[in-house]
């Protein structure tokens, strides 16, 4: 994916100094928002907070914000040496592993091997997002009269769990008769489940993840960088902006606001009982915010952008290091800007699984997740909630299997060419693009199809891209030691958050290591 010198020198740039020019460059964050509002908010952590209630906002305010740090050194080795992620990593010391296939030698380092393995549970991952965008369409518009007929049975049994929570969060403030009318609906909704009976499952959410996969792969093999960049956007800013009014809204009712007491506690540094939340926590923490794989598909649309060609081949003249310092305050824009979007959000997201699913004890899993999760907006928009939801998740999950499939595809060709598998010039990486836009999309959704749990498929994916980020964080202070340009070298307040993120990292990637092993 390096471009070659020439073209890189006739197309340097000198980077705008403005607000206004900075604005108009900044984008590869915004993909990285849009890939990261689904999976890692919308499914992982409202389930943590289903599960650990408040406990874990501290965590969950943490995983978004630590992580920048090493994005923006990935970023720094990418736009400086016009090198891809992996590529760069690659060069980390460490164990080889060389093999020769035909004539061709082929060799990766210990970290590519890794990164292999989390890319096929990222696969996975994919696939539990195309199947919620699968569940979200079955709601809408069933199939088969056994679709309707299932979806009308799910959705009142997740109605009656959130009236139970609502009587028993009633206080002495009740309105008068409050409390006889929750009873006479939780009365009727009961005996409405029990006429119905045992109701067979339909599979309309997976013809649908099917129909969403064809669609997909349409936009893949046409999009460009500019479509995928204004696609993303769009998506992610109309669900958000939702998520955040039902929040601020819900403060409105006593029954489910969300208290000073309850924030301190989340804000504590505290740990709810048990083991089963922190080891969701800390599978959410690997794809929150910038998660692993965000991590390193980062540099790639900072290429894409151009970043890298409008720095200049490195050659560390005072051109070279004024068009560096320049560009690498563009990306510090575009990475801080992307991380406050997608912190708040994160914050939004995982306030509204606590406030409403952990209070009616409702975990979002299986083919009901979708159903489930549309509890989060019922208190405010009633019975509008769940076409209001079903927009919303329908949104971001397809904005976020889109765009990450889109990356995806990009380190899986990338990776043949930087292993020795295959030599690429441009015209062949754009085919391999193409190719890998049909082919990745179809493996995920087969992943769906065949196990059709998608929170299981995106929590084992986060546990892998968790024990993946000490990995990056090894790597990331090696390019900052060994390879950063001197006239580049970040100040002694930047290193101590670069330290601390490889830290977090750390610990996190050790305890994931560990609960899997021996919990």
């Amino acid at each position: 994916m390096t471009a070659e010198p020439t073209e890189r020198s006739e197309e340097i740039r000198e980077a705008p100094t403005t607000t206004i020019g900075i604005l108009r460059n900044i984008g590869p964050g915004m993909i990285l928002a849009g890939s990261i509002v689904g999976s890692g908010e919308l499914i992982a952590t409202t389930r943590t907070g289903a599960e650990a209630h408040f406990d874990f906002l501290w965590l969950i305010i943490l995983g978004c914000i630590i992580k920048v740090f090493a994005q923006i050194e990935l970023g720094r080795y990418a736009i400086t040496n016009g090198k891809t992620t992996l590529a760069a990593l690659n060069e980390v010391p460490g164990p080889i592993f060389r093999f020769s296939l035909g004539n061709r030698k082929i060799q990766a380092n210990w970290i590519l091997c890794y990164w292999l393995l989390m890319f096929l549970s990222i696969l996975g991952q994919q696939g539990g997002i195309v199947g919620g965008v699968g569940q979200a369409m079955a709601i809408s518009i069933p199939l088969t009269e056994e679709g309707k007929v299932y979806n009308e049975n799910i959705a009142r049994k997740v109605s009656l769990d959130v009236k139970k929570a609502e009587f028993a969060n009633l206080g002495e403030n009740a309105l008068p008769g409050e409390k006889e009318s929750l009873l006479k609906d939780i009365s009727d909704m009961t005996m409405e489940i029990e006429k119905m009976g045992e109701v067979p499952k339909a599979n309309d959410h997976i013809y649908w993840s099917l129909i969403l996969t064809v669609a997909a792969i349409f936009l893949l093999v046409w999009g460009k960088f500019s479509f995928i960049e204004r696609f993303s956007v769009f998506l992610v800013a109309a669900f958000t902006l939702v998520t955040i009014a039902n929040l601020f809204a819900l403060q409105s009712y006593d029954k489910w606001a969300v208290t000073m007491v309850e924030l301190k506690r989340g804000l504590s540094f505290g740990f709810p009982e048990g083991s089963k939340p922190l080891i969701t926590a800390l599978a959410t923490f690997g794809i929150i915010g910038v998660g692993a794989s965000e991590l390193l598909a980062y540099p790639y649309w900072c290429l894409e952008k151009g970043y890298g060609k409008f720095v200049g081949q490195r050659d560390e003249s005072e051109n070279w290091i004024r068009r560096a310092k320049g560009w690498m305050r563009v990306m510090h824009w575009d990475s801080w800007g992307a991380m406050f979007v997608y912190t708040f959000c994160t914050i939004a997201f995982y306030l509204l699984g606590a406030a409403v699913l952990g209070r009616s004890n409702l975990i979002p899993e299986g083919s009901e997740m979708i159903q489930t999760l549309s509890a989060m907006y019922q208190p405010v928009f009633g019975d509008f909630a769940q076409n209001l939801f079903l927009f919303g998740a329908f949104a971001v999950l397809f904005s976020t299997f889109y765009v990450a499939i889109a990356a995806q595809g990009r380190l899986a060709v990338d990776v043949g060419s930087v292993t020795g598998i295959v030599k690429l010039n441009e015209r062949k990486r754009l085919i391999g693009l193409k190719w890998a836009g049909v082919i990745l999309p179809l493996l995920s959704v087969l992943c769906y199809v065949f196990f059709p749990k998608p929170v299981i498929l995106v929590l084992i994916a986060g546990t892998l891209q968790a024990i993946m980020l000490p990995l990056i964080g090894f790597a990331v202070l090696y390019f900052r030691y060994r390879k950063c340009d001197d006239h580049l070298r970040p100040g002694k307040v930047w290193d101590f958050f670069l330290w601390l993120s490889f830290a977090a990292f750390l610990v996190v990637g050790m305890y994931q290591a560990y609960a899997k092993l021996f919990l």
